[in-house]
C-alpha cells in the first residue's frame, strides 16, 4: 500500500487544537462544579443539614468523576490534559432555597458548555469527541432534572413554612449513595 499523502499543515496525529483546548477548559469547569458541589456540602453541613451535606458531597464526586472522564478523553486522543487554576466559588448562602437556585442555574450554564463543545466539535467535523460528548448531553438532562426537581420541592416546603418537612427531605438526601462510574466506558 503507497504511503499517505501528506497534506501540508495538516495534523499527524492527536486532537484538533481547537477542540483540545476546548475539552481542558471543560475539565476546569467540571473541577469547578466539584468545588462549588463541595462548597454547598460546607455549608449545609454548618447549619446542621446533613443528608443536604451528603448529596452535594456525591454531587462534587459526580463532577469530579465527569472532569476525569473528559482528562482521559483527551489523553486517549494523543492531546494533552493541562490543569488550570480553578476559580474560588461562592461560600455562603441566604437559605436551602438558595442554594438549590445557585445549582439549577449552574447545571443549566454547564449543559450550555457542553452544547457549545459538542457544536465546535461537529464544526471542526471531530466525529470521535461528538460521539464521546453524547454522554455528557444525556447526563446533563439528568443533573437539570436533578436540581429542578430538588428546587421545586424546597420552594414547596418553603411556601408552606415547613421546618419538618424540611428535615424529612434531608433525612431523603442522607440515603443518597455515590456509585463510582465506569470510566472506560462512553
Amino acid at each position: 500500500m503507497p504511503p499517505k499523502k501528506m497534506i501540508p499543515g495538516a495534523q499527524v496525529s492527536g486532537m484538533n487544537p481547537k477542540v483540545e483546548t476546548a475539552l481542558n477548559n471543560q475539565i476546569n469547569a467540571e473541577f469547578y462544579s466539584a468545588y462549588l458541589y463541595l462548597s454547598m456540602s460546607s455549608w449545609f453541613d454548618s447549619i446542621g443539614l446533613r443528608g443536604f451535606a451528603n448529596w452535594e458531597r456525591i454531587q462534587a464526586m459526580e463532577e469530579r468523576d465527569h472532569a476525569m472522564k473528559i482528562f482521559d478523553y483527551v489523553l486517549t486522543r494523543g492531546g494533552r490534559a493541562l490543569m488550570t487554576q480553578i476559580n474560588t466559588p461562592q461560600s455562603s448562602w441566604k437559605d436551602v432555597l438558595d442554594v438549590f437556585e445557585t445549582q439549577y442555574a449552574h447545571e443549566r450554564i454547564v449543559t450550555s458548555l457542553i452544547n457549545d463543545l459538542v457544536n465546535l466539535s461537529t464544526s471542526q467535523k471531530d466525529h470521535a469527541t461528538v460521539n464521546f460528548l453524547q454522554w455528557f448531553v444525556n447526563e446533563q438532562v439528568e443533573e437539570e432534572d436533578n436540581a429542578r426537581t430538588i428546587l421545586d420541592q424546597v420552594k414547596l416546603i418553603s411556601q408552606e413554612k415547613g421546618v419538618g418537612l424540611l428535615f424529612m427531605l434531608d433525612k431523603e438526601m442522607a440515603a443518597r449513595t455515590y456509585t463510582p462510574p465506569d470510566l472506560l466506558k462512553t
